[in-house]
């Protein structure tokens, strides 16, 4: 596709058997600013040789040549470059051959007698091609924006649908089940949240923690962050992290440190200079730990998370302090 560049003089290929008219038609751009750069083709020849490695913004052609006629110039043009506008410059031109030519999609004609209309013509043309350029690049981002969300939303749905099953086999009762469910889809939410806030590009870890812990420890005072260097995630890994913690910070409002009065989680992480992000959530003064008998729906969410979704390792450590859980990936791999 041909672009129109602002950033440099238009170009136009000039197709002009006639010397005098040739240099008719170069002064009365001349006042175009900026000035165009004008190649000048005589004949059949040299106008092929031009199609063939074409880099104008403009054509302009007269209709009638010794060796053809500017209505085989136009077809060619239009099977070569379609998104340069193509314009007459003829002594003569009639009313049929003008309308027959806008059919075969010419965008204007000018007639010698009259080329002081010339440069209006040609800045119209150009103003008109880079609005269809512009044009069609938003339709083309359009287009991709909504196959990107359409698949971000089956993703979503089958993840959702998973959530529930999963959860409904892990819950003692009806009750149980809806708060696990409705935490689990409130991280999901919180995540996408703050992916849409910043255009679905980049998530501060930072921010990802906060949001994700903020239902569990309102008056924040019991979950204490240990920030390390600034990590950006990208969005597969702000997905990820979100359910997680939301995992953990439920794990621990209902058997671990946040289920007494003085209990505290601690949450440090750090990025090293491999890009290699290093997360510990550390529970402190709760209730007695110890390996579980049979490993959770909580448990397997964390490990396939990690694990699968960003290629890294995670190690619950049941410690009698509390639990703590170690968490590293790659950022490369989130991406």
């Amino acid at each position: 596709m041909t672009q129109i560049r602002r950033s440099r003089p238009p170009r136009i290929l000039m197709l002009e058997d006639s010397r005098l008219d040739a240099e008719l038609i170069r002064e009365h751009l001349e006042t175009i600013t900026p000035q165009p750069v004008l190649h000048h083709a005589t004949n059949r020849r040299e106008y092929v040789e031009a199609l063939e490695a074409p880099d104008f913004d403009v054509i302009l052609a007269d209709f009638s040549l010794p060796d053809f006629d500017g209505m085989s110039a136009l077809e060619m043009a239009r099977e070569a470059v379609p998104e340069v506008p193509f314009i007459f410059v003829s002594g003569i031109l009639g009313e049929e051959v003008a309308i027959e030519s806008f059919r075969r999609g010419a965008t204007d004609y000018v007639l010698k007698q009259r080329l002081i209309r010339l440069p209006a013509a040609v800045e119209r043309a150009l103003a008109e091609a880079r609005e269809r350029v512009e044009r069609r690049r938003a339709e083309n981002q359009k287009e991709l924006l909504v196959r990107e969300l359409s698949h971000r939303v089956k993703n979503t749905m089958a993840v959702v649908m998973s959530l529930v099953r999963r959860t409904v086999k892990t819950s003692d009762n009806v009750d149980d089940y809806v708060d696990n469910l409705l935490g689990r889809l409130r991280a999901m939410a919180d995540a996408h949240a703050l992916l849409f806030e910043t255009n679905w590009s980049e998530a501060e870890l930072l921010e990802v923690i906060r949001r994700t812990i903020a239902p569990q420890d309102r008056n924040g005072t019991r979950i204490k962050l240990e920030p390390g260097t600034l990590t950006m995630l990208p969005p597969k890994a702000a997905l990820a992290l979100g359910m997680v913690l939301n995992e953990l910070a439920t794990n621990a409002v209902k058997h671990g440190a946040l289920s007494n009065d003085h209990g505290v989680v601690k949450i440090s992480w750090d990025r090293s200079a491999a890009d290699v992000v290093v997360i510990r959530w550390q529970e402190i003064d709760g209730p007695a730990v110890r390996v579980p008998e049979d490993k959770g729906f909580g448990a397997t969410l964390i490990d396939r998370s990690i694990r699968y979704e960003l290629e890294g390792d995670v190690t619950l450590h049941y410690n009698p302090t509390g639990l703590v859980c170690d968490i590293t990936f790659p950022l490369s791999a989130a991406e």
